[in-house]
């Protein structure tokens, strides 16, 4: 999971872009990096680690500028260790571009090769980022033909880069001279927004992943940014866009609602946490229908992104509603822990039990989303230890059955806990008395009932669909493959997929 920031300012933008990367901190804890323009100089620095370990003083007034983009990432199987793949990306040919990108580019192994057979180009790390860095900046030559570019050339190159790129993109960059530009893939799969702030100095834009980012900045929400469109602000803050990719059906990232997101961002016209009490609801309905609720003593989210489709579901329901686990947020995530004996020590550090809360009752779990299992079946074992009678389980998304391949890092599909197996199945591995998943025509109706124009959406780790259209049998199994050789140790040719998903 990644988060990306642009920004045209009236003044030093470090600060600004700096505190919008805290704000979207969430979409990545792995490495942190801004890039800002003075003049015609870009200004580049990028480390792992938080956005606040990651940059000092000394890094900050090495940053001066008065537009800048910056990115949060998530390590993810098959991407290297290396701060080479740390994000923001550079290349000085041929205006001089940065660029920061949220996604996963689906043919990016295609478009290494034609960049260096057909277009002359050197691609340094196994990032997509710096394929798609390449395209961006081959196309950006061809549409100025030799002359100094304009908005009808940036918007050209786009057009053309739509065409050739294939997958999930968000993208922000700076072009040297010139300004920002912002972009999404036709699909509109991850999420970019427009925020603005009308300073003594003058007006100041910025671009961002998640609408908490710009309010949290003093920007007012604007508008998002269209699927397929492409928006350029000049240095002096004009901002001119247009639609650069046709046909296309709009599907955003529904896991974006059930687990990535901020729940006090708003994506798509549709409130994250609103559309969480929405889940929650469905959820209760579907839950009344096969459970006795006399059985159930107690509803408990499993922290965080699930507290409030548990408390929606609760208050449907007429039950009671406690909070019986506590998080310990200094633990870091269990899916990109080595070992599965590591993996357990860690769900037991990252989680603790309240046990006046578990003794003798009967306890309804509910959690977001259900991965590979490891964490669900570790909480019901607490629940157990702590005392409860019978655990129960629901989930406010349906199983998750298959590979994403548009940014999120989930396991192949042997390693997920749904694939094959029935419900009762995977509530007996996990150890649940009973388990309850949401329908997956619910989840979507939780958001569309929010925005009705929304009605389609990109479900392809519940469903195998994938909306791109180019998403093959071979290519999952190749997938695989590469994910296997990096968890091994191998060598191997590298998947960069972007950002990662909750092992729970």
């Amino acid at each position: 999971m990644c988060g990306i920031v642009g920004v045209i300012g009236r003044g030093p933008v470090n600060q600004l872009l700096y505190d919008s990367l805290l704000l979207l901190q969430h979409r990545g804890q792995d490495a942190a990096g801004i890039a800002t323009s003075n003049g015609n100089q870009f200004n580049m620095y990028k480390a792992h680690g938080l956005v606040r370990d990651v940059f000092r003083t000394r890094n900050m007034r090495s940053l001066p500028g008065s537009s800048g983009i910056g990115q949060v990432r998530y390590p993810t199987a098959g991407s290297s260790d290396s701060v080479e793949e740390a994000q923001p990306f550079y290349v000085n040919a041929p205006f001089g571009i940065t660029l920061a990108h949220n996604g996963n580019l689906t043919n990016w192994l295609e478009l290494r090769a034609s960049l260096f057979k057909d277009d002359q180009r050197h691609i340094n790390t196994n990032s997509d980022s710096e394929v798609l860095l390449n395209v961006l900046a081959h196309e950006l030559q061809r549409a100025a033909n030799g002359v100094s570019l304009d908005e009808a050339a940036i918007f050209r190159a786009v057009k053309v880069l739509h065409q050739r790129v294939k997958g999930a993109y968000a993208v922000v960059a700076q072009i040297s001279g010139y300004g920002l530009l912002a972009f999404r893939d036709p699909h509109g799969i991850r999420p970019l927004c427009l925020g603005r702030a009308d300073t003594p100095k003058g007006t100041e834009w910025m671009v961002a992943s998640e609408s908490v980012a710009l309010e949290g900045s003093g920007f007012a929400f604007v508008r998002d940014i269209l699927p397929g469109e492409a928006l350029f602000i000049s240095l002096d803050g004009l901002v001119t866009s247009e639609i650069c990719a046709t046909g296309a059906v709009h599907a955003p990232c529904i896991f974006e609602y059930v687990y990535f997101a901020r729940p006090d961002s708003v994506l798509e016209g549709v409130s994250v946490y609103g559309a969480r009490l929405r889940m929650g609801e469905y959820l209760a309905d579907k839950l009344a229908r096969q459970l006795r609720l006399g059985d159930i003593d107690v509803v408990m989210p499993i922290p965080d992104s699930s507290r409030p489709s548990a408390m929606q579901l609760a208050d449907r329901l007429g039950l009671n509603y406690r909070e019986g686990l506590i998080k310990n947020r200094y633990v870091g995530r269990t899916f990109i822990m080595p070992g599965q004996a590591v993996r357990k020590k860690s769900v037991r550090q990252k989680l603790n039990t309240i046990g006046m809360e578990f003794k003798g009752k009967n306890v309804l779990l509910v959690d977001d989303s259900i991965v590979r299992g490891t964490t669900s079946r570790e909480i019901v074992d607490m629940a157990r230890a702590a005392g409860a009678n019978k655990v129960y389980l629901a989930s406010a998304a349906p199983p998750v059955r298959h590979q994403n391949v548009y940014g999120i890092d989930m396991p192949t599909q042997s390693e997920l806990i749904a694939t094959g197996r029935t419900d009762e199945e995977i509530a007996q591995l996990i150890g649940a008395d009973a388990l309850i998943y949401q329908d997956i025509e619910s989840m979507q109706k939780s958001i569309s009932d929010m925005n009705p124009a929304l009605t389609h959406f990109d479900t392809s780790c519940f469903t195998g669909e994938y909306v791109t259209g180019d998403i093959t049998p071979a290519y999952l199994e190749n997938l695989g493959r590469t994910r296997k050789s990096a968890q091994d140790g191998s060598n191997g040719l590298l998947f960069n997929m972007g950002y990662a998903a909750e092992d729970n």
